[in-house]
């Protein structure tokens, strides 16, 4: 959704609370797609600070599905956004670099593009289903969280394969 800003930045002063709908189904960060199970609209906050500048503060909360890291079981992933971000009239895009915003086309911004990349931003590094989650067997698959399955996990340890080689060799002597 494209807001126009034009108002916004010809009246010093000038001050805003508005709401804007996320309407997307999915999200993408780049790597899977995220089905959304719940959503807010974006609250944002718009004030004219002067010399063509514009401070625009939101905040939104989504809920998206997705899978433990660990386990590969289903989970809900609360996101919570909240940014504050400076944006210069397209006439003062000299003073800055143009990549810094992004979301900015021409007069307008671009919310949902905005709201994409401070979701990007606000992932977790790791999804777990719970801190203690003891994850898959790596022999046969099993979830460790539903029981423990019996298999032989030990790995050794490399740095001792030519010890272990010359004690194999004893042992056949």
């Amino acid at each position: 959704m494209l807001i126009n800003l034009t108002e916004y930045f010809e009246v010093q002063g000038k001050h805003a609370e508005i709401e804007v709908p996320y309407e997307a189904e999915t999200f993408n960060d780049g790597f899977k797609d995220y089905d959304i199970k719940s959503r807010e609209n974006l609250k944002l906050s718009i004030d004219n600070i002067g010399d063509g500048k514009l401070e625009i503060k939101g905040n939104m909360n989504v809920v998206l599905a997705g899978e433990c890291s660990r386990c590969l079981e289903p989970v809900d992933v609360p996101v919570s956004l909240s940014f504050e971000i400076s944006v210069v009239k397209p006439d003062g895009y000299h003073e800055i670099d143009e990549d810094e915003q992004y979301f900015m086309n021409g007069y307008e911004l671009d919310a949902e593009t905005l709201i994409d990349n401070e979701m990007i931003m606000s992932l977790p590094m790791k999804v777990l289903c719970k801190e203690t989650c003891k994850g898959l067997c790596p022999v046969c698959g099993k979830n460790r969280n539903l029981g423990e399955c019996g298999c032989d996990t030990f790995i050794p340890d490399p740095r001792m394969a030519a010890i272990s080689d010359i004690f194999n060799a004893i042992k056949e002597v």
